[in-house]
Parts: C-alpha cells; structure tokens; sequence
C-alpha cells in the first residue's frame, strides 16, 4: 500500500459518525502495545485555543532541547501536518509504515468481533506509532472532540493536563450549556496529575475545579490580571506574565512576545508557559524524569519557544497585509472581531469569508457587520457536502452592511478579487478552516512563500 492509498482509505471512513466505546479504542492500542505509556504526554483540551496551546508548547520543548511529538488536527492541507517530529511532520513513508500497522491490527480486530475504528480513533493510533518510533521524549497531545470520551483519553498518566478556554461548539455532541460542554472537557483530568486552566470563566471554572478535587489534581488558574501588555505591532504583541502563582525558583516575571497579532494568543501562550514551567518543576522535583541527552525547560527557553513558534492559519501572516484566521464557532468569530477592530484604528480592514451549513453563519455575519466594519467583502464557498453557496453569503452580508459584497464560488478568484480590491486594508480570511486549507494550497501551488507584513 502507497501513501496515496492509505489517505484515501482513512478519508473513507466516516468522520462524523458517532464514536466507538474507549473500549474499542483501548483493545487496538492495546495490540500495539501501549506506546503512549513510553512518553511523556501533555494532554490539552478546550474549545477554543488547544492547538495554538499545543503548538506553543511543542517549540517550548524543542527549545529546551526535548525531542517533542505534536500530534493535533484538523489538517489544512496535507494529513501529515497532523503529526510533527520537532515541528516538522512525519514523511509519507513514515506515516504509510504506521497504517500498514495498524490496518493490520484493525482486520484482526474485525475479526474478533470488534468495530472499526473511526476516522480520528485510526489516526491517533497511528500517530502513537509514529512518535514512539521517532524516540520523542514528549508528546504534545490535542485532543479531538470533548475529552471524557476521546481517543486521547486512553493516556493513563500524563505529565500535565491544560484546559483552554470553553464555550458553545458541538452542542450535538457535548451539550448545550457550557457546564455541560467543560464537563466533558474536564473529563482528560486524572488522578494527582496537576492542571493549567483558564479560569476567566467561572462556569467553566467551577466544574473544571470540582473535578480536580475529585482526581486530587493541583491546579494552576490563568486569568488576565496576570498579564500587562507592553507594545503592540500588526505583527506582534509583548507583554508581562506574573508567574508568582507557582511558587518555584524561576522568575517570578516573564517577558514574552508572542509571534501573533490577535490577543487572545497572550492567554495561549501564557497557558503554555505555565504548562512548561509546571513540567520544568516536576522535572526538578523527580516527577518526571530527563532522557539523556535532554536539555532543561527555562524561563529563557519558554520565551524563546513562544517567539518562534508557528500555528498555521490562526492569525497567520501569508502575504504582507493578508492574514488567514481559522475562527469559526461564535468564540472564536468574537476574538477575531475584536484583532480586526483594533487592526482598524491604524488601517482601513477588509474581509473574505466563507462557511460551512452547521455554522451560525447569519450570527457570524451581524457581529461582523456591526463590530469590524470591513471596507469591502468577498464571498466564497467551501466545504463539500457541507457547502453555503457563495450566493447565500452575499444576501446575508447585503442584509447588515452598505459596503460592496462580491461573491465568488471559485476559492481562487475569490482571493483573487480580494487581492484586487485591497488597496492599503489588511486582508482578513476567515469563517472556516476548509477556506484556510483552501487558501494555502493555493499559495503551494502558485509558489507564493509566506512573508511577515
């Protein structure tokens, strides 16, 4: 079986099926051999900011010298960009060798009686493989949906759990309230295995701390009296983080700058240095041992991981002035109004946008009409079976806003005329990741290298 081969059999199988029993989960990594329990995991969990909080973490770790796993999804375009070995993915070779394993133990499973894995149940056993091969001494582990019954789950001990912040998404799955939803969420807490929460809403954070003292797991609260805010750029934000709260040796104040324009990547960062300072204490302590050969986690590394770190399509800079933001539940639409309004007091902004069917689209819609004011906007359509036409966008912009609509149900003509009419706006493209994946395939294809404004 080839690479090409083996996506396809994985994009085959169902992704928004209802999933298997962690039973079923437990007995295929059983059958290969529980590699998880020979790395040391950070768990992460939330609605809006995991992989952001992951990626941050992963270039925390590889700074100080860990050899680092990042497994994280959804993908933009190309599913190896799901599994990164020191933040580059794995090769195709790699990942083909992995499913070979595991198709193998999936037939004999079948065999026995079981069900077929689903979709991401298949890709993080693989990823598990995969990093184990690698020789990773840590594994930045995201979570896929909720956390009490995701396949990431089945990590019996892991070094550090974070919670990033909760709201409203996947009410189908995980319920309709917010404490219904960090219920869920809490549910990847164990027992004595310490937490880093954001604690900026007390909903979430009643639950959150209610299950802790369940698990007898210490926990470590983030909110925003922690941090001051020193200088702002399009490019940039500098900013101060009290770490008083966890009462060790290092720096009681630490300076970071995080690579990113939008200020909720402050909180992102500010929850990945206090994971890795939580880490860095345990490592000190014996809680977790050194490989040989692994550098320590410090306040310098912390900083420097935090600087250099890359997340694709969150607030990512692509071409000056044109920036690709993934937000597309409400929390993350609000966040991404808030950066385009403070964006627009130095510069006039613009918008492309696009969405998918289950997305409150009419909603996202007003609030950007009303709160970001765009010069101008383009409409496109994406995502499959689960497309708005680029036609119904438009109606629903003409419905809350004066400026010149302009709908394109081509992606690429639709950047296109975004690019077109931009003048000395900034760019922003957002409402779905499928419009991000979309949009950097084709910056690949027509050679175009990503470039700081």
């Amino acid at each position: 079986m080839n690479y090409t081969e083996a996506v396809e059999y994985i994009e085959s199988t169902p992704k928004f099926t209802k999933k298997n029993k962690p039973e079923n989960t437990a007995e295929l990594i059983r059958r290969l051999g529980h590699p998880e329990r020979r790395m040391k995991v950070i768990h992460v969990a939330g609605t809006n900011g995991k992989g952001s909080v992951c990626a941050f973490l992963a270039s925390i770790l590889q700074k100080a010298g860990k050899r680092t796993g990042l497994f994280t999804s959804p993908h933009l375009v190309e599913i190896t960009e799901r599994f990164q070995v020191d933040q580059v993915p794995v090769s195709h070779e790699t990942f083909t060798d992995a499913f070979v394993r595991v198709k193998r133990e999936i037939d004999a499973m079948i065999k026995d009686g079981f069900a077929h894995p689903a979709y991401f149940e298949l890709l993080f056993a693989a990823g598990l493989l995969m990093f184990e091969e690698a020789g990773v001494e840590y594994l930045v582990l995201e979570t896929g949906l909720g956390g009490r019954l995701d396949a990431t789950n089945l990590v019996e001990h892991p070094v550090v759990c974070v919670l990033t912040s909760i709201s409203l998404d996947h009410m189908e799955y995980l319920g309709d309230t917010v404490a219904k939803i960090a219920a869920e969420k809490a549910g990847i807490i164990k027992e004595g295995v310490p937490v880093v929460y954001d604690g900026r809403n007390p909903e979430s954070e009643q639950v959150i701390l209610a299950q802790a003292e369940k698990m007898h797991a210490p926990t470590y609260r983030y909110d925003d009296s922690m941090c001051e805010i020193l200088a702002k750029t399009e490019k940039s934000i500098d900013f101060m983080l009290d770490c008083s709260y966890d009462k060790t040796d290092m720096a009681k104040r630490l300076r970071i700058t995080v690579p990113f324009l939008a200020e909720y990547q402050v909180v992102n960062s500010s929850l990945a240095a206090m994971a890795a300072r939580v880490v860095a204490e345990r490592e000190k302590n014996g809680g977790t041992g050194r490989q040989e050969g692994s550098g320590t986690i410090t306040d310098e590394t912390i900083a420097e991981g935090i600087r250099t770190a890359r997340w694709p399509g969150r607030m990512e800079t692509v071409l000056p002035g044109v920036v690709l933001d993934g937000a597309h539940n409400a929390d993350g639409i609000r966040e991404f109004i808030r950066t385009a309004a403070d964006v627009r007091g130095r510069r006039p902004v613009s918008l492309l946008f696009s969405a998918v069917v289950e997305k409150e689209y009419e909603k996202m819609i007003r609030e950007i009409c009303e709160d970001m004011r765009p010069e101008f906007v383009v409409v496109t359509q994406v995502g499959g079976a689960r497309v708005v036409p680029a036609k119904t966008l438009a109606e629903v912009f003409c419905r809350y806003t004066k400026v010149p609509v302009v709908a394109k149900a081509d992606v690429g003509e639709a950047f296109a005329e975004a690019l077109a009419r931009r003048g000395d706006s900034m760019l922003f493209c957002v409402g779905s990741l499928y419009l991000v994946g979309e949009l950097k395939k084709l910056l690949v294809s027509e050679g175009q290298t990503e470039q700081e404004a």
